[in-house]
This record gives C-alpha cells, sequence and structure tokens, in this order.
C-alpha cells in the first residue's frame, strides 16, 4: 500500500492535476459493544437528523433508514479542538479572546480560541474584539483577515489556516463590505445505517427522596436560586411578589416529577452499522490561489496535511461524541482517489501525520508563503469592545 508524502501531495494538488482527493471510512462500534444505542445529535424540536441511504454493495445496494449522528460542520469543529490541542507541537497561530476581566459563571469559558469562533475568521465574536485598545478590524493583521478571500489568502495562511480547510463566509461585516465566502474542501460525518427504531423516547421519574409535595406552590427570583433565592407560597397567597416567578415547587427541582410522552428526550438508537466517512477534497482546494504554480500547490498541500493531522488526533482512537455516543474504529481504510485508479493507503499514524505536515509547512515557507516562521509563538490576545461587553454581562449579569 502506498503511503503519503509531501511531494505526493503537492503533485496532486497542482492546478494541472486531476487527482480527486483522500478519504478515509472508518466501521465503528459502540464501546459497549455492537448493536448497542447510540445517541445521534438532537436539533430544534428534539428531532434527530434522519436521511434514507443507499447501503450495500452491486446488487445487493438498496436505500435504508439512516440517522445523521454526527453531521459535517459537529466533525469539523471536533478536528478544530483537536488540532487547539496540537497548536503548540504544530506551531499554529491562534488568536485569544480573553474574557477574564468580566464576571461568567463557571461554566462558561474565560477564553475563546479562533479555533472556536462558529464561523472562524468570519465570526462576530471577531468583530466585536479589541486589540490593544483599537477595533480589531482597523489593525493591520484584523483588516487582512477581513479582507482574505480565496483568491487572496494569505493572511488566513497566517492566522486562521484552518478556514481555507473548513471553510467560511464572510456576512458579519454589513451589506456593504466583504461577503467573500470559500466552501469547505473538508467533509466527515457519522451515520447510522438501519436504525431498530427512528423515534425513541427516554421516560423515567425525577426523584425525590423526601418526596415533597409537587402541588404546593413557590415565589422565586428565575434568575438566582442560591442564597434562599425563593420562599413557599402558603394557603391562598396571592400572586407573586414583584420581580419573581408564581410557579409549583416541582420547577424548583423538588419532589417527584414522572416524565411525560411528550417531554420524554428522544433516546440512543441501535444501529445495524455506524459508519465515518471523510474526504479531503483536491478539486475544491483548487479554488485557492496564493501566487505562482508552486506557492498554490505548497499551501494546499499544507490544508491537505492539516486537515490529516486534526483527523486522526480527533477520530484515531476510541471517542465520545457526547453522553452515550461513545465510539471506537473497528475497521479504517484510506483511498487515495486518483486520476484513474484508486489506490489503498498505508494508515499513517499522528506522528507521522504532524512529520507530514511539518515538511508541508516547510516547502511553503520556500515557496514564499506566510507560514512556519511567520506564525506568531504565542497566541495574540484581543478583548471584546464595549458593545460586546456589555451584551455578554447583560446575558450573565453575576458582576453587578
Amino acid at each position: 500500500m502506498a503511503e503519503l508524502t509531501v511531494d505526493e501531495l503537492t503533485a496532486a494538488c497542482r492546478d494541472d492535476a486531476a487527482d480527486a482527493g483522500i478519504t478515509i471510512r472508518a466501521v465503528l462500534e459502540p464501546v459497549a459493544g455492537p448493536g448497542e444505542p447510540v445517541k445521534p445529535a438532537i436539533y430544534a424540536g428534539a428531532r434527530y437528523q434522519v436521511d434514507r441511504r443507499w447501503w450495500g454493495e452491486g446488487e445487493a445496494r438498496e436505500i435504508v433508514d439512516a440517522i445523521v449522528i454526527d453531521n459535517v460542520p459537529s466533525q469539523a469543529n471536533r478536528c478544530e479542538a483537536a488540532l487547539r490541542g496540537l497548536r503548540a507541537p504544530l506551531g499554529l497561530p491562534e488568536l485569544i479572546m480573553d474574557l477574564t476581566e468580566i464576571a461568567l459563571p463557571p461554566h462558561l469559558p474565560k477564553t475563546l480560541s479562533s479555533f472556536q469562533f462558529p464561523h472562524r475568521n468570519a465570526d462576530a465574536y471577531l468583530r466585536d474584539a479589541e486589540l490593544d485598545g483599537e477595533p480589531f478590524a482597523r489593525t493591520d493583521v484584523g483588516a487582512a483577515v477581513f479582507e482574505a478571500t480565496g483568491d487572496a489568502p494569505q493572511a488566513l495562511l497566517q492566522w486562521f489556516p484552518q478556514a481555507l480547510l473548513y471553510g467560511f463566509w464572510q456576512s458579519h461585516l454589513g451589506k456593504k463590505r466583504s461577503q467573500a465566502k470559500l466552501a469547505r474542501s473538508w467533509t466527515s460525518e457519522i451515520v447510522g445505517y438501519r436504525p431498530a427504531a427512528l423515534d425513541t423516547r427516554t421516560l423515567g421519574v425525577k426523584g425525590d427522596p423526601l418526596n415533597l409535595s409537587v402541588d404546593d406552590r413557590a415565589q422565586y427570583n428565575e434568575d438566582d436560586l442560591l442564597g434562599g433565592g425563593w420562599d413557599l407560597l402558603i394557603g391562598e397567597a396571592k400572586g407573586a411578589t414583584k420581580g419573581k416567578k408564581r410557579d409549583r415547587l416541582s420547577e424548583l427541582g423538588h419532589g417527584q416529577v414522572p416524565f411525560s410522552p411528550n417531554e420524554a428526550t428522544p433516546a440512543g438508537v441501535s444501529f445495524e452499522a455506524v459508519v465515518q466517512r471523510a474526504t479531503v477534497s483536491f478539486a475544491s482546494l483548487r479554488r485557492i490561489h496564493a501566487g505562482d504554480g508552486d506557492a498554490n500547490s505548497a499551501a494546499r498541500a499544507l490544508l491537505v496535511a492539516l486537515g490529516l493531522v486534526g483527523h486522526v488526533a480527533a477520530f484515531g482512537g476510541a471517542f465520545s461524541l457526547r453522553s452515550g455516543a461513545d465510539l471506537r474504529p473497528v475497521d479504517v481504510t484510506w483511498t487515495w482517489l486518483g486520476a484513474g485508479d484508486d489506490e489503498e493507503l498505508s494508515i499513517p499514524d499522528l506522528d507521522s501525520l504532524v512529520d507530514l505536515f511539518v515538511g508541508c509547512v516547510e516547502q511553503a515557507e520556500a515557496a514564499g508563503l506566510p507560514v512556519g516562521d511567520a506564525w506568531a509563538d504565542e497566541p495574540l490576545v484581543l478583548r471584546p469592545n464595549s458593545a460586546l461587553r456589555k451584551a455578554i454581562m447583560a446575558t450573565w449579569p453575576l458582576g453587578e
């Protein structure tokens, strides 16, 4: 089986190359064992992403029920999180929004990373940031990042290389400013085939060791229940005190409360098979033009290597998507999608992929691209502007 090299990736990413990409197919198994329930992602309306897909090979192929357990945007976010964990050894650049001066609940992050921004370089948090007291968009770095496109990607190569791989849409700057977008070149999803059921529900009872009466009523401050934030309403008490809400004691977490069928959340699903398929498209990467031919192919090869590192770091072993969705790969195939015949690749480990990425960075740097030594050793620290700060504090008014 063939092995990936810097030269091979670079040749496949040239403007005139005909290679299509690399696909990774992994048959996954629940950590609890084959056929055990897996919890798919839940969307608005307490629904799963139900689909109908082709399943099987040759004459045995048929259309079957399927549920998307983890979709394309979610998979990209997981790869970005894995890349952030490898930021230092890979030398990757990072922008950090520092929120430590704002009083926030302990479950919220005290910083936001450029590997976490929902819209990457096109995110509203980045637009509403300041650098050393100046609006970030008016600094040299900020202006370059916001003006970058697939045909002028230098600022993104220097500060947001992941955005060139996973895609972006610059839609938060105003209608008359940049609306640049770049389609993702890396796609990955996890799908469960032949679900045993399409609408399973979790039933149960919220217990109470003292079995307090759920019929009693209380008045309370719904924003903060700490420190005696509620009072029991006795007898025929009138409406709640101004600024407080009146409701049953069960709304405060006391008493035994059975789940009603209408309120029960979707449960895990047993599947015949769970499959992850990830693909990096060389054809899509050819939308990126970083300079002359050598610069183009070097930039694209770097992005391919970045995606492979992120994938293996996130999914190379057992992983947990969410509660009830712990999976492990049991049969993995990497395939080079060539100009003619496809070719199975030997499966690289994370260390060899890191070496591949480093080699691609060195090549891109030699081609004059702003990577490698142009990447800042330490994160660039930003802070929220006054409007964003007020919005955060209005949502979480703990500092008042």
